[in-house]
């Protein structure tokens, strides 16, 4: 197996001096679904904006695809698509536009577009929605609309900022099988959640960050055992105290 994310060492911290992430170590697997579960404040949206490129770093290194974040951003961003948790997409653009601009950014082509666009839309029930201004969503909307312009171009790197908020059961649901999918083809995801049922069933593997540091990483099967990741979670977190 290729590695598509490599994060080594990677540490922040912001000016007021808290240290937002400590020496973290990943390493995500092609065709992985790996997720990156802690509290509120532990690390992980630190982590993921250092990884796409849209906060700067200093100590450590980041890969993608074998591409540095730090020297080759645009090389990484080629062969990336990021949705944080609060989608801020274009407003004054309908869905349809929005998509298209997705499109032309990543060069997928008319007939491709045409047809990703359609069976994503038919998946999410988004497909009456697309001729509409994007301000006129709801937050689940824009949410199915930036998923979709996500999927557009098939990154090798999918990454999620807590992906399910928002979304009603039967969108969760089409969204993890449409992330299956991306998997079965080479890619892989990596995805911070709160819902540790969906991680246990969705994903290859896991970690867990506490007060920016990895306190426990590896397989599902490892991390949780016999037990359910649940129980493992607040065993370690309360173990760490």
């Amino acid at each position: 197996m290729s590695a598509v994310l490599e994060i080594k060492h990677f540490t922040k911290t912001y000016g007021n001096g808290k240290c937002a992430a400590k020496d973290v170590n990943l390493t995500v697997q092609k065709g992985e679904i790996y997720g990156f579960i802690g509290h509120n404040g532990a690390g992980k949206t630190t982590t993921i904006r250092a990884l796409v490129g849209v906060m700067d770093f200093e100590e450590g290194e980041i890969l993608i695809a074998g591409h540095s974040v730090k020297k080759e951003p645009v090389a990484c961003k080629s062969v990336l698509a990021y949705i944080p948790d609060n989608p801020d997409i274009y407003e004054f653009l309908t869905g349809m536009q929005y998509l298209d601009y997705m499109a032309d950014i990543y060069g997928v082509d008319t007939e491709t577009r045409k047809q990703r666009i359609h069976k994503y839309a038919e998946l999410l029930g988004m497909s009456k929605d697309l001729g509409n201004l994007i301000g006129n969503y709801s937050h689940g909307m824009k949410q199915k609309a930036a998923l979709i312009g996500a999927f557009l171009h098939e990154p090798k790197l999918l990454v999620l900022d807590e992906p399910f908020v928002g979304l009603d059961p039967e969108a969760s649901f089409r969204v993890k099988a449409m992330m299956q999918e991306l998997c079965e083809k080479g890619s892989a995801i990596f995805f911070s959640t709160h819902v540790l049922e969906v991680a246990e069933k969705l994903c290859h593997k896991v970690a867990i960050i506490k007060e920016g540091s990895i306190i426990a990483s590896g397989t599902m099967e490892q991390v949780k055992g016999d037990s359910s990741l649940e129980e493992v979670f607040l065993e370690v977190v309360e173990h760490e105290k």
